[in-house]
């Protein structure tokens, strides 16, 4: 990866460390489909559970208090973080749109960094001609990634909080969009154009996240 590139990607621990929320305890998509899944996985972790409890006391040839305790826990355990994964999914939907994006912007690097290791392979021809305007774009775009993550989990955590941090709402959106380019058409051109509709989308949520805000303060006075 080239030394432009290098930091650019958001890791999961920086997803965690700045919303506060770990991507194990969310369901992604928060579809009834994925709950579904989440719930027959665990079902047959806990099958698998009790065949091998059974098989622990035919060796022994007697059922100890102890083995029951221990696979009776572990099995309450995988069904009640799934209820917790549930919970927290429905609970935080605005911050698994973010994670979405972040998604979106994390795919955009990985397509630049194996875009210039086949150009270093000695395929000049798929040189990123408006390499520094995405790189640009994309910085700018991590930069309010970062920003609505905090954002979200002030906002998340302590609501009155925000109301001494208004700075947190001030976004690149019009830097951004004057870095724009005319050939839309082409692969240099589709990737500047996904990154600024993250962008666009980044921006719509932080808005959302203002109404929903000012609304809870009319509510409260």
């Amino acid at each position: 990866m080239r030394l432009d590139l290098e930091g650019l990607e958001i890791t999961k621990g920086e997803l965690k460390h700045l919303s506060g929320v770990s991507l194990g305890k969310i369901l992604r998509p928060p579809t009834k489909t994925k709950y579904l899944l989440e719930g027959l996985k665990s079902l047959l972790i806990a099958l698998l559970l009790l065949v091998s409890y059974w098989m622990v006391v035919q060796i022994l040839n007697k059922h100890h208090l102890l083995l029951i305790i221990i696979y009776l826990g572990m099995a309450i355990g995988l069904f009640l973080e799934d209820i917790y994964k549930i919970f927290m999914t429905r609970k935080n939907q605005r911050l698994i749109r973010l994670f979405e994006d972040v998604d979106k912007y994390n795919s955009i690097v990985q397509a630049i960094a194996i875009n210039d290791r086949i150009e270093a392979a000695g395929n000049p021809q798929v040189k990123l001609s408006n390499r520094t305007k995405i790189i640009e774009a994309i910085k700018l775009i991590r930069e309010d990634l970062i920003r609505a993550l905090k954002t979200e989990r002030i906002i998340r955590e302590n609501q009155k909080f925000i109301n001494h941090n208004t700075d947190l709402f001030t976004f690149n959106f019009n830097t951004l969009t004057g870095l724009q380019i005319n050939d839309k058409a082409s692969e240099h051109g589709k990737l500047l154009n996904e990154a600024l509709e993250i962008a666009i989308e980044v921006r719509e949520e932080m808005k959302k996240l203002q109404d929903e805000h000012s609304l809870n303060q009319r509510n409260s006075n």
